[in-house]
């Protein structure tokens, strides 16, 4: 059974599989599925807890043993795996994959991970634990959802906020769910139950938001101007390299020319797309931009990013942050006053 780390509630109230394995890129989430996996199993009697923790150097022969030890305290017990990195090796892949064929009776085994790619996912020791288990997946709160998911957070602890509160509590969290989940606890300290006055939100939260470089595409592609320009202050502030920032910027571009140019040789739209490597929910919104972006202004925004890579170089005049800003809001289908947009 596949799970995210929102659905695992519910599943915990119907059983409890005598296999997890949680995973993803949101640490607060992960911990709070396992918290959850340790609760219900010590409701039902799995009181004996022994943890390992398979870093470098870690003997995978110990997994075995713990499996056919039996229990000194209790009659059933939970052993957790909390594996460093981004996988368990070779030597751990087979132990897990064995482990997985043979689970200890009266057991409950929590297998905790990091992120995991594709690759990691398909793997021989992954699919053999997910066969006799359920995977819990602590996947990232879209920007889009954290409004509403700040909602059902602050709505736990008795207080209610208006989509105007909600955002700008979002915005200065986003990208660093951690941080969302102290800035709300942190509401709860200083606020009783009730409505929440923006004002006095405002005065409590702190900005702790954190930018991914890859969001930047999307955010243009929706033509969200403001958003546009405060991640890349964000992502100037914490030290992302410009030669990245640049190519994400320029590989929108050469996408809406590559479909546009397709399409008026005939080629279908669909096909079109999937040429330009445009998958997903990502079809939709490079169309959305492609309604808002003529050709000469996608053309003049590579020359403008082709004279950026000279100035990152160090090989044409220019603040190379700024010409970023201008290129991206030349991208989201607006500009900025006095900003050159033009290539030399």
């Amino acid at each position: 059974m596949n799970l995210d780390s929102g659905q695992l509630a519910r599943h915990l109230e119907r059983q409890l599989a005598p296999l997890y394995l949680v995973f993803g890129e949101e640490t607060l989430l992960a911990l709070e599925a396992a918290d959850r996996i340790r609760s219900t199993a010590r409701r039902q009697g799995f009181v004996e807890r022994e943890v390992l923790i398979a870093d470098q150097g870690f003997e995978w022969g110990r997994l075995r043993a713990s499996g056919a030890s039996l229990s000194l305290f209790a009659s059933q017990r939970l052993l957790e795996l909390r594996i460093a990195g981004a996988g368990p090796g070779v030597e751990g892949a087979e132990a897990l994959t064995r482990y997985a064929a043979d689970l200890p009776p009266d057991t409950v085994t929590l297998v905790m991970l990091g992120k995991l790619d594709g690759k990691a996912r398909k793997s021989g020791w992954f699919t053999a634990l997910e066969a006799v288990g359920t995977t819990v997946q602590a996947q990232r709160v879209p920007v889009e959802r954290l409004p509403e998911w700040l909602a059902g957070r602050l709505g736990d602890q008795g207080h209610e906020a208006d989509r105007e509160t909600l955002e700008f509590i979002a915005a200065r969290v986003e990208g660093n769910l951690m941080a969302a989940h102290q800035e709300v606890s942190k509401l709860a300290l200083l606020f009783a139950p009730g409505r929440l006055d923006f004002e006095d939100v405002k005065n409590a939260v702190v900005d702790v938001a954190r930018f991914e470089a890859f969001d930047l595409g999307p955010a243009i592609l929706k033509g969200e101007r403001a958003h546009v320009v405060r991640m890349l202050d964000g992502l100037q502030a914490e030290g992302a390299g410009p030669p990245l920032i640049l190519w994400i910027l320029a590989e929108e571009a050469r996408a809406m020319l590559s479909i546009r140019a397709a399409t008026g040789r005939g080629v279908p739209a669909q096909q079109a797309l999937r040429d330009a490597r445009v998958w997903g929910a990502r079809q939709g919104l490079i169309q959305q931009a492609m309604r808002r972006l003529d050709t000469a202004t996608l053309e003049r925004a590579l020359g403008h990013a082709a004279r950026i890579d000279r100035i990152a170089k160090g090989v044409a005049p220019g603040a190379v942050w700024d010409e970023l800003r201008s290129l991206g809001l030349a991208l989201t289908g607006t500009k900025r006053a006095g900003a050159t947009a033009e290539p030399r």
